[in-house]
């Protein structure tokens, strides 16, 4: 990589492979590549089926694939406005520091503020200090008084069986 231009652009149904590559780069990332079962099918269906669940903007420099942002909204009641959940934030390890992920906060912070909507939330693994420090650079503020809570496999369908059916 020769230093040349750096391109973030919306990413199309034929990326599904690449994003299935940057996912699992994460995962390995991570330390949680065990717990990575993305398909390329799966991808493919729920970022560019008939209801799009999030969408991805792809980092290219000096033309090649470098990186993603995987985001979706949410909403802020306090706000009464929606804004974006950063799911996730990946940069091949040969290119970082080149400004890539700044780049891609950047488009994500310039569609939200273009629409209108409040801000930019994201998560971020405690021991993981370069993104922390990243993202303090950019003046991002770590939320050290919520605590992220999740329900999936056996827990989701015991809570899910046991509540009112919704009319």
């Amino acid at each position: 990589m020769s230093g040349g231009p750096l391109v973030i652009r919306r990413a199309a149904p034929a990326d599904a492979p690449l994003i299935l590559r940057f996912i699992e780069g994460l995962a390995e990332y991570e330390r949680l590549r065990h717990a990575c079962v993305a398909t390329e099918e799966a991808v493919r269906e729920t970022l560019f089926g008939e209801d799009p669940a999030a969408w991805v903007h792809i980092a290219e420099l000096d033309g090649a694939p470098v990186g993603f942002a995987l985001w979706c909204r949410n909403y802020s009641t306090f706000l009464a406005r929606p804004g974006i959940w950063l799911e996730d934030l990946y940069v091949v390890p040969e290119a970082r520091g080149r400004g890539t992920g700044k780049a891609l906060l950047a488009t994500l912070a310039r569609l939200a503020t273009e629409r209108g909507w409040g801000r930019v939330d994201w998560a971020v693994l405690d021991w993981n200090a370069p993104s922390i420090a990243f993202y303090r650079s950019l003046g991002a503020v770590g939320l050290d008084d919520w605590t992220t809570f999740r329900l999936e496999g056996e827990a989701l369908a015991r809570v899910a069986a046991a509540g009112h059916a919704v009319r």
